[in-house]
């Protein structure tokens, strides 16, 4: 919300310091498949919270409970100091919801996806059309408002997704995957106009994939696999935990990784063996280099570069975040 007063607003429930997303033992459960098994996390205001993990994970599934879209099935939790079983109505007023698929009306134009979604607030018209300039303004579309929808890029219809969760200017914004499908200009100019929400005093939640977007975009994130929470934390304080400074990624011909790793088995604290290279994580990368080629070992490429959060799932779930 371009413009607008980051504070809570008149009435607000939530008190100075109180979060603005409590979970307690929460579970998710679609009869006998669990989804979310018994996590805990806090969501402070103004923070950007990410959810990471591959699919299937349970990222969603969290999300559209707190989104109040989605029963808890057990467990407590509290958005926006209240319980979405009860003031579900309450909460979903109050914060602006970027599911996974666009649902942009493609007949519509631009500035007619604002000013219909809009209404289903009950505000005047007059606060629509001023809300729906600056956001076009916001999101960079304001040359397409009066365009229809479906010719647009994948990159311009995520950030009218956007501006359009943004019309009721929620205290809380949910992404689910924001950028997926996007080419990376599009992706960074993303990043950019929720970067710019975050210095607002909007709170972020964000689910995604994408280790590279987790780290630009959030202050604290939880590493999710099969429902559970793996770990917790700022992305540098994970990385420093769970991995090396840095990484050396080598590549041989099809079918010598197996081979490879055993003679290289003991250079480094920690090896790990992908189907299409062997990643070795050290402290020193140029050094555990010239180490390997002192084995005899000839690898067809290699590459030194830092520890990243895709690193730090590896270790803590044994399989890459994009699968």
């Amino acid at each position: 919300m371009p413009g607008s007063d980051p504070r809570p607003p008149a009435g607000s429930t939530l008190r100075a310091g109180e979060p603005m997303v409590t979970a307690r033992g929460l579970v998710k459960r679609f009869e006998d498949f669990v989804a979310v098994d018994g996590i805990d996390f806090e969501i402070a205001q103004g923070e950007s919270y990410g959810l990471l993990g591959p699919n299937g994970a349970g990222k969603t599934s969290t999300m559209r409970m707190i989104a109040c879209m989605s029963p808890v099935s057990e467990g407590e939790l509290r958005v926006l100091g209240m319980d979405p079983a009860t003031d579900g109505a309450r909460i979903r007023s109050r914060i602006g919801l970027v599911p996974q698929e666009d649902t942009l009306d493609l007949e519509l134009t631009v500035l007619d996806n604002l000013m219909i979604y809009g209404r289903y607030f009950d505000l005047p018209k007059k606060v629509i059309r001023q809300r729906a300039e600056a956001l076009l303004e916001f999101s960079q579309l304001s040359d397409r408002a009066h365009d229809k929808v479906e010719p647009l890029s994948g990159g311009m219809k995520r950030r009218l997704t956007i501006a359009r969760a943004l019309v009721s200017e929620p205290e809380l914004l949910i992404l689910d995957e924001p950028t997926t499908g996007l080419d990376p200009q599009a992706r960074h100019l993303l990043w950019d106009r929720l970067y710019r929400l975050k210095l607002q005093g909007v709170t972020l939640v964000i689910t995604t994939h994408y280790m590279d977007e987790a780290e630009q975009l959030c202050d604290r994130l939880a590493v999710m696999d099969r429902g559970r929470v793996a770990a917790e934390d700022t992305p540098p304080a994970l990385i420093a935990r769970y991995s090396t400074r840095e990484v050396v990624e080598l590549r041989f011909s099809p079918g010598e990784n197996e081979q490879n790793a055993d003679k290289l088995n003991g250079l480094v604290e920690r090896l790990e063996v992908l189907p299409d290279r062997l990643l070795l994580y050290t402290d020193d990368g140029d050094g555990t280099l010239a180490a390997v080629h002192r084995t005899g070992c000839h690898p067809e490429s290699s590459l030194v570069r830092r520890s990243t959060l895709e690193d730090v799932f590896l270790h803590l779930t044994g399989r890459s975040l994009v699968e």
